[in-house]
């Protein structure tokens, strides 16, 4: 049986069409691949962008934070320092006898036989008043404890300001 050349022409034309078509969709889909890596890099590109944008946004914030509390801290301890250097001077004052402290009494309470002036000496300023003046020993017990409440009062002030500062939404 002779091989009829127009069947293979035939054949490899629809073979030739067939390769043709299979060429022309790899291209069109290797396109359309292409679009969509570039669409997704867009995206991941996006993605990044705004990531880096949060981030950069949280360390202002934190650097902010941490610049207002450095700032707090010096306040505070600058507080606590000029505290502690006047309860020095009240110290020294009332060692070389400078200043006295004294506390008022209730005239009508006053201990039979306790004389106590009821009139300012040369150098006070209450008028009939009755005053007693403190042991220095007492004294700087005093200064102590007043101390220790100052430091105190400045740490906690110290505290708050440091929660505020964590905190502001809480304290509006």
């Amino acid at each position: 049986m002779p091989i009829p050349w127009r069947m293979i022409g035939i054949l490899l034309l629809a073979l030739g069409a067939f390769a043709v078509a299979w060429q022309l969709q790899d291209w069109r889909y290797g396109r359309q691949l292409a679009e969509q890596a570039r669409l997704n890099a867009e995206v991941l590109n996006q993605q990044n962008f705004a990531a880096a944008s949060a981030q950069q946004a949280e360390q202002d914030k934190r650097l902010a934070l941490e610049q207002r509390l450095a700032a707090s801290e010096q306040t505070h301890y600058r507080a606590l320092s000029d505290a502690q250097r006047d309860q020095d001077r009240l110290r020294d004052r009332l060692a070389t006898a400078d200043v006295r402290l004294s506390v008022l009494l209730d005239a009508s309470d006053v201990a039979p036989g306790c004389n106590v002036p009821a009139t300012a000496g040369p150098g006070g300023v209450d008028h009939a008043t009755v005053r007693a003046r403190l042991d220095p020993a007492h004294a700087q017990r005093i200064i102590t404890i007043t101390d220790s409440g100052d430091r105190g009062l400045i740490a906690l002030q110290a505290c708050q300001a440091y929660v505020r500062a964590l905190a502001p939404e809480h304290f509006e």
